[in-house]
């Protein structure tokens, strides 16, 4: 074996589990074991409440905690990442069901695992992870208000029909509500207070958990009338559902592209986002695309299972971590806990009171919002702020789906007119011909500029941001030269755009009468030139290294006898 040989690079999609169980230990294997017990039960009435919240029965925010979250820990490329239906895909999945159905969503979800596994293999889990940050906020703020908004009805105990999906006509139907339960705003109270003050008391338990069943109890005991699960669904079908996937006609698959996008979008996010937190949290390094596939596999499965979209859960991932988890087992051991307590238990959850639920989606959601972040964007530069409460106010009275798709477009035009804005062109004829030295290049004691030649620099990337810029400064030239040189030291990129800005520059200059020499090209400019329609018209011999090669070919143009170029007024 060569001792200086390279070490071997571990493959982008090995998933984290074959990797981890390298050296594994006993020791571990039980911290692991702990963990993934504590986060197990952790989810159970996130679970619940998430499915409910989403408009479908609670057995289906189960099955897809316990499948796709065993799918993620098995498969994905974080050590520590927790699976499952996450409120972020509340607003979202509402949404699908109110249009579509539960088969439209099942079918959603099944294309957006497939968009995810594209997405992993085309290498974009880099890509995702920089959607810009005030569209980040937006969304996540917007998701958070529109699902505290959902949650009155259960928290006061209105007495009052279905709740609209629309945010406003939401608040419309409640204002006309005829009345509310006690007993329901005495539980969803008593259910803060658990949520608020018992971490204080222990971490070890979880606070949700402790509010369900502190709030149920009390609830039975005392016979309260208040709405329950059971009231509602009906009894909870805990059978193990038989894999299927719905057959709808082509035309609903096309209409479903858009949701399941969005899906595939939010469920990259949330997951990548996951993952990076935790690695800050272990020390470690997760693998982006690894990660998107074992999405993607994950929400293939829940949706077979008639399951809804699932994603990286960064509450119970941070739990995990917390407990001491730190391999795939923990997750595993998640699903498995989960599966326990859904077939022992699971009976009794009939009984469990919707305010309960709800106070704990409030809480959920009053996180989610990332109010401190939101407030302290609003100091941002003013097109970000733009950004932000455009994303955030189409989340919240539109869809979530319109929110990102709009909030991402606005950020790379507004991305876009700030490279555009970097980059400039500009005359530097007079500045040459004063000043013979050069920072980036080698002085040369001949360099004076002879009369008909005029030069040009751009300094920046020069793409279709910055192209008709380009354009407008170089139509300005007065007289038209001899010969126009373009600088090109100071850009590192070059696109289509560009190009063809530059031909048609070329182009009308060859009209004109006017030799084009560009000097300074750097090797990505170089090579998106190479057997371009640009280079055509230009010339091979027209492009120089170097700006001294540039000029010496100029002096041969117009003559060695030429005088330099006045630097005075006369």
């Amino acid at each position: 074996m060569n001792p200086t040989a390279a070490p071997r690079r571990t493959p982008a999609l090995m998933p984290k589990l074959v990797t981890t169980l390298k050296g594994y230990d006993r020791q571990q294997f039980l911290r692991d074991v702990g963990a993934g017990a504590i986060v197990g039960v952790v989810a159970l009435p996130l679970a619940i409440a998430f499915a409910i919240a989403s408009g479908v029965t609670p057995d289906r925010g189960l099955w897809t905690a316990i499948v796709a979250g065993l799918i993620i820990s098995v498969l994905g490329g974080s050590r520590v990442q927790i699976g499952g239906p996450t409120g972020a895909f509340v607003v979202i999945v509402y949404a699908i069901v109110q249009k579509y159905g539960v088969d439209g969503l099942i079918v959603a979800t099944f294309m957006a695992g497939i968009l995810l596994i594209a997405f992993g293999i085309a290498r974009f889990g880099v890509a995702i992870k920089f959607i810009p940050h005030p569209v980040v906020i937006g969304f996540t703020s917007g998701i958070a208000v529109v699902i505290f908004s959902g949650e009155i009805k259960d928290l006061l105990g209105l007495e009052m029909g279905a709740v609209p999906p629309g945010f406003i006509e939401k608040w419309m139907a409640y204002g006309a509500a005829s009345g509310m339960s006690i007993h329901a705003v005495l539980l969803a109270a008593l259910s803060f207070v658990i949520l608020v003050f018992w971490p204080r008391i222990s971490r070890r338990i979880p606070a949700p958990l402790v509010a369900l069943l502190v709030a149920t109890a009390l609830a039975n005991i005392l016979h309260l009338n208040v709405e329950t699960i059971g009231s509602r669904f009906g009894p909870i079908d805990l059978s193990i559902p038989t894999p299927h996937v719905p057959e709808i006609s082509l035309a609903q698959a096309m209409s479903l592209v858009g949701p399941a996008f969005a899906i595939a979008l939010l469920g990259g996010i949330e997951s990548l986002m996951s993952a990076v937190i935790s690695d800050g949290m272990i020390g470690g390094r997760h693998r982006s695309n690894m990660e998107l596939v074992a999405q993607g596999v994950a929400n293939i499965a829940s949706a077979s299972f008639g399951g809804i979209p699932a994603t990286g859960a960064i509450a119970r991932t941070a739990t995990n971590v917390k407990n001491g988890g730190r391999t795939p087992v923990a997750g595993i051991v998640h699903s498995v806990t989960l599966l326990i307590i859904t077939a022992v238990f699971g009976m009794w959850a009939s009984a469990i009171p919707m305010a309960v639920l709800a106070a704990i989606l409030t809480v959920v959601a009053y996180h989610m919002s990332e109010w401190r972040s939101f407030v302290a964007e609003l100091t941002s530069p003013r097109s970000d702020i733009v950004v932000m409460l455009t994303t955030f106010a189409l989340t919240v009275l539109v869809d979530i789906t319109v929110a990102i798709e709009v909030g991402v477009v606005l950020s790379a035009f507004l991305f876009i007119k700030r490279m555009s804005e970097v980059t400039n062109v500009s005359a530097i004829t007079r500045e040459l011909a004063a000043d013979n030295s050069d920072d980036d290049e080698e002085p040369s004691p001949a360099r004076g500029i002879p009369r008909g030649v005029e030069v040009y620099e751009v300094n920046g990337p020069f793409f279709f941001g910055a192209a008709e810029r380009f354009k407008e400064t170089l139509s300005t030239i007065a007289s038209k030269p001899r010969v126009l040189i373009i600088r090109m030291r100071h850009v590192l990129a070059l696109d289509s755009t560009g190009m063809h800005a530059l031909k048609e520059v070329v182009h009308r200059s060859r009209r004109e009468g006017t030799l084009v020499l560009l000097s300074g090209v750097h090797m990505q400019p170089l090579v998106a030139l190479t057997g371009s329609a640009v280079l055509n018209e230009l010339g091979k011999e027209n492009l120089y290294g170097t700006f001294d090669e540039a000029l010496e070919r100029a002096r041969q143009h117009v003559g060695s006898s030429s005088s330099p170029v006045e630097t005075g007024d006369k």
